[in-house]
């Protein structure tokens, strides 16, 4: 019985976190580059490797009142194969933890002029605040999905947004878990100490620029995760149900 316990214990534990991240991409110098920062070294989970802000979803990124909001599209696409509880509401606040995380790690506000309708008890949000913005989610598309898979110490179902780096309304000083927070083309990137799912996603956002896609919310969103054993990419498209087919590239590890 004890076993049992601790094994359902374990399992508990080591369940997906929802989890967002930001992409955004800058096209004022002509060659797109996207703003990538370094992990601490300190930090259990991907030291010192390079990503995209972003981290795990607060409670209250559900309690947050958004005038501008997502695309219609975009929210049914992150309801698709959507784990526990399925709502817009949900949908919703992966994209405040995305403008969230990036405002905490980056100092970067995704937003537009306004005061709260009612002020917020979580401290990152009072801070979102108090710089005289509320978050805006309309220049967000949804951009891709990777669940971390079993095994791992940290377990994370996270969303991929992308946005223009126009849509940033102000900067601000902050001393996040990110640290050498730069601008870089794709191909200097490419060199950078990147997880293996940031180098995927990153190739995905070069097919995307390519082909002049970026921002439609009509165009598949790739889901990276695990099934039998075997690492799959799925695309969710337009319709409501994700076309499944698995990703030979040797690169689709999500694990490192």
């Amino acid at each position: 019985m004890t076993d049992a316990l601790s094994d359902a214990t374990s399992r508990k534990v080591l369940r997906p976190r929802d989890a967002a991240t930001l992409i955004i991409v800058d096209t004022t110098s002509g060659e797109p580059r996207v703003l990538l920062g370094r992990r601490r070294s300190d930090l259990a989970f991907l030291p010192g490797r390079y990503v995209f802000p972003g981290g795990r979803v607060d409670p209250s990124d559900r309690l947050i009142a958004v005038e501008h909001d997502l695309a219609h599209g975009n929210i049914e696409r992150l309801m698709v194969d959507m784990k526990g509880n399925r709502s817009p509401a949900r949908a919703r606040a992966l994209a405040l933890a995305a403008v969230r995380e990036t405002f905490e790690e980056a100092g970067l506000l995704i937003g537009v002029p306004g005061a709260p309708a009612s002020r917020p008890k979580a401290e990152a949000w009072q801070r979102f605040f108090s710089h005289g913005y509320r978050p805006a989610l309309a220049q967000l598309t949804f951009f891709a999905r990777a669940i971390t898979p079993p095994g791992r110490p940290r377990r994370y179902d996270t969303r991929f947004f992308c946005v223009a780096a126009d849509a940033i309304v102000h900067r601000v000083a902050t001393d996040g878990e990110l640290s050498d927070l730069e601008w870089h083309s794709i191909e200097q990137a490419r060199t950078l100490d990147l997880p293996n799912i940031t180098r995927v996603v990153l190739e995905d956002l070069g097919e995307r620029i390519a082909a002049g896609a970026l921002h439609k919310s009509d165009v598949p969103v790739p889901f990276y995760h695990r099934r039998n054993g075997n690492f799959h990419r799925d695309l969710i498209g337009p319709e409501p149900h994700p076309e499944a087919h698995t990703d030979t590239r040797p690169d689709t590890r999500l694990d490192s």
